[in-house]
């Protein structure tokens, strides 16, 4: 479709908005997350699973999201999500336990399993392929400006405060949302698409529970519970089955035949192990910077301010060089800066101040992810068919959220590893580990045994970002390209 210069910018606004709702979300609660551990006396496993349960909805039903855009009109799918999302907002602030605060994250998700695939597929049918990179440049640098007040804003509820208002800061903002988007986006929609992969949903989600439950629950119960070896099993066993079964279903959500393109199956795999790599990373910094270098939730806040700012004022700029160079410059170089970033991270000194500790990491890392995003997301919509945009972007941010899945279950084994072997002969290890977690302890010992697992998480992120940075050397565009 053809929309004036002031449409598009509109239309930009909308997106921008309503996809700041989970970046704002996200990157409050990230800070806040040991005052809800302290104030709901949540234990390790149960603290990852605030995270993991919205991880889980939204990377097994962003599928669905971007297939229902498609057939259903992406404005009025995008609209539902905006919805369902600030109302689970308010469950979530409402929230006495943190079991009804887990339910709320999963519903959340489920809100944002429509909308991200939606503002994704906004862009892709409004703008032209050669003016996406610059466009999705501008959606990820102006979500990362709304996200950069996130860390402070949650860190000083956390402090000062009560975390539970980050959750009633999404109502007015969805609000804000729906008004813009009713004004200026135009419906679009795939006149081909035809039903929901309801069975692929099904499977996927389960299988993503089964495993992503064992993975938390495994340094409790050991690895060879009958539970845990029948979650690893059965998880495994159900994404078999998903996989067997969308190659059989007539309107897969997933469609295996895209992965047939070099370029959409090379990005989604950089994909995977670059958010591996970020969503470990955001995880588990503010419990470093909290419980072993001594930070208020506001000064872990403010420490990820490089990031939120290098990306709201460069992704444009990293869009457009995209644009003119190709992709491949940018997704084999910005992967690998973040590598180095994680590195630097990971070997900050424990009595280190701002300068002299998180600073250069996040600044690196966000120049890293800022050469990365604009691009990787243009060359995934460019290598599918035009009227499969929605179902591209939706792959995509699964396979991204997935990865933050994966990372928060699979690093909090190496995190609870690391942290029994320099604790032993203090006491129950996973017991500890939570009392440090929540600052119910202030034993040097503990700090050191957390400062230990710490590292080694943030290492393995390297060697994941430092992957992504090879595969995205080998697999993405030279230039700009349109999908056949």
């Amino acid at each position: 479709m053809t929309l004036s210069k002031s449409r598009k910018h509109w239309v930009l606004v909308a997106t921008v908005l309503g996809s700041s709702l989970t970046f704002i979300d996200g990157s409050a609660l990230g800070v806040a997350l040991p005052a809800i551990q302290r104030d709901l006396g949540a234990g390790p496993a149960a603290v990852q699973w605030v995270s993991n349960a919205y991880l889980l909805t939204l990377g097994a039903l962003v599928l669905i999201g971007g297939a229902a855009g498609d057939r259903f009109g992406r404005r009025r799918v995008f609209l539902i999500g905006v919805a369902l999302f600030a109302l689970a907002s308010v469950a979530c602030g409402l929230a006495p336990s943190v079991e009804l605060l887990i339910a709320g994250r999963a519903v959340q998700g489920v809100g944002a399993a429509l909308l991200t695939p939606g503002a994704l597929a906004v862009i892709g049918a409004v703008f032209p392929p050669e003016e996406r990179g610059k466009a999705f440049g501008t959606w990820a640098g102006a979500g990362a400006l709304f996200g950069m007040i996130g860390p402070l804003v949650g860190g000083w509820l956390a402090d000062a405060a009560d975390w539970r208002f980050i959750f009633w800061i999404n109502v007015p903002l969805a609000a804000l949302t729906a008004l813009v988007t009713l004004k200026a986006v135009p419906e679009s929609r795939d006149a081909d698409a035809k039903g929901l992969d309801w069975l692929g949903a099904v499977l996927a989600m389960t299988g993503l529970a089964a495993l992503t439950w064992a993975l938390t629950a495994a340094p409790d119960l050991g690895w060879t519970d009958p539970w845990i070896v029948g979650g690893l099993v059965g998880g495994t066993a159900l994404l078999a089955a998903f996989v067997w079964a969308e190659a059989r279903e007539k309107h897969p959500m997933m469609p295996l035949g895209l992965f047939r393109s070099p370029v959409f199956s090379g990005i989604n795999l950089l994909t995977l192990l670059l958010y591996f790599a970020l969503g470990g990373a955001m995880f588990f910094l503010p419990f470093q910077l909290i419980r072993v270098h001594g930070w208020s939730a506001t000064m872990a806040g403010a420490a990820m301010l490089p990031f939120a700012v290098i990306m709201s004022l460069f992704s444009g700029a990293a869009g457009k060089l995209a644009d003119r160079f190709g992709a491949r410059l940018s997704l084999g170089l910005g992967p690998a800066l973040a590598g180095v970033g994680l590195i630097l991270l990971a070997i900050m000194p424990r009595t280190a101040g701002y300068v002299g500790g998180p600073l250069a990491g996040m600044t690196v890392l966000a120049v890293g992810m800022t050469l990365a995003v604009g691009p990787l997301t243009a060359a995934v919509m460019g290598a599918v068919p035009e009227g499969h945009t929605g179902v591209a972007s939706g792959i995509n941010n699964a396979v991204a959220r997935v990865a933050g899945l994966l990372a928060v279950a699979v690093l909090g084994v190496v995190l609870s590893a690391q942290f029994a072997h320099h604790a032993e002969g203090r006491g129950v290890a996973r017991d500890l580990l939570g009392a440090f977690m929540a600052g119910e302890t202030d034993d040097g010992g503990l700090r050191n045994a957390f400062h230990w697992g710490y590292i080694w998480v943030m290492f393995s992120c390297a060697l994941a970002a430092f992957a992504a940075g090879i595969i995205g050397a080998l697999t993405a565009p030279k230039r700009s390209q349109s999908a056949p």
